[in-house]
Order: structure tokens, then C-alpha cells, then sequence
């Protein structure tokens, strides 16, 4: 019997695509979001950290994905 490998994938590939202003960052210095400018600001930071958690609770919770390597 596995562990269940799902959450630990979907929060490391979420924690990685969701670091303010690697892809993207909302809200941006100068414009609502900028794509790929490399910087981050403190409100970004809890922004993105409140998109994480809701894009985790939906994944993992509600949808339920489940990955188990036997």
C-alpha cells in the first residue's frame, strides 16, 4: 500500500508556477499584472498565496486527485 502522492505533486507544481512574477504578477507595480518581470512586492506575495490555496482546496478536496505508485 502507497502513499498518496497527488497533494505533494499538485503543491509543488502550483508553488512553482504561482511564485509572484515568475509567469505573473498580480497586482503589478505600474499595471494590474505583468508577465515575467522577475520582481514581487509584498501584497503579490498574499495575492498569489490566496490563489494557491484556493486552486489547492478545489484540487485536492473537491476534485479529489489521487496519485499512488505501487
Amino acid at each position: 500500500m502507497g502513499a498518496d502522492w497527488g497533494p505533494i505533486i499538485v503543491a509543488v507544481a502550483l508553488f512553482i508556477l504561482l511564485s509572484p512574477g515568475l509567469l505573473f504578477q498580480i497586482p503589478a507595480r505600474i499595471r494590474f499584472a505583468e508577465f515575467g518581470n522577475m520582481t514581487t512586492s509584498g501584497i503579490s506575495i498574499l495575492v498569489h498565496a490566496i490563489i494557491y490555496v484556493c486552486i489547492m482546496t478545489i484540487l485536492i478536496i473537491a476534485i479529489g486527485i489521487h496519485v499512488h505508485f505501487t
